[in-house]
């Protein structure tokens, strides 16, 4: 598992590209990210979703934001 540090800036940067791709603030892209199951992945040591790309790991949160609207 990632230091509390690695962590909080790969939070970070998940949520400035989440912001970017939504065209939202970086506030409301923290809100989403926090309420989504990825930020659950992402804390949980088994899913190993934490080792892969910031990209990568905001695609998986795309892709639960569009089954939630559907």
């Amino acid at each position: 598992m990632l230091s509390d540090l690695l962590m909080w800036h790969k939070i970070g940067r998940i949520v400035i590209l989440l912001s970017e791709k939504l065209k939202i603030s970086p506030l409301k892209a923290l809100d989403i990210f926090y309420t989504s199951d990825v930020c659950k992945r992402l804390h949980d040591e088994n899913d190993n979703l934490y080792t892969f790309g910031d990209l990568f790991i905001v695609d998986e949160l795309m892709m639960e934001l569009a089954q939630t609207h559907e």
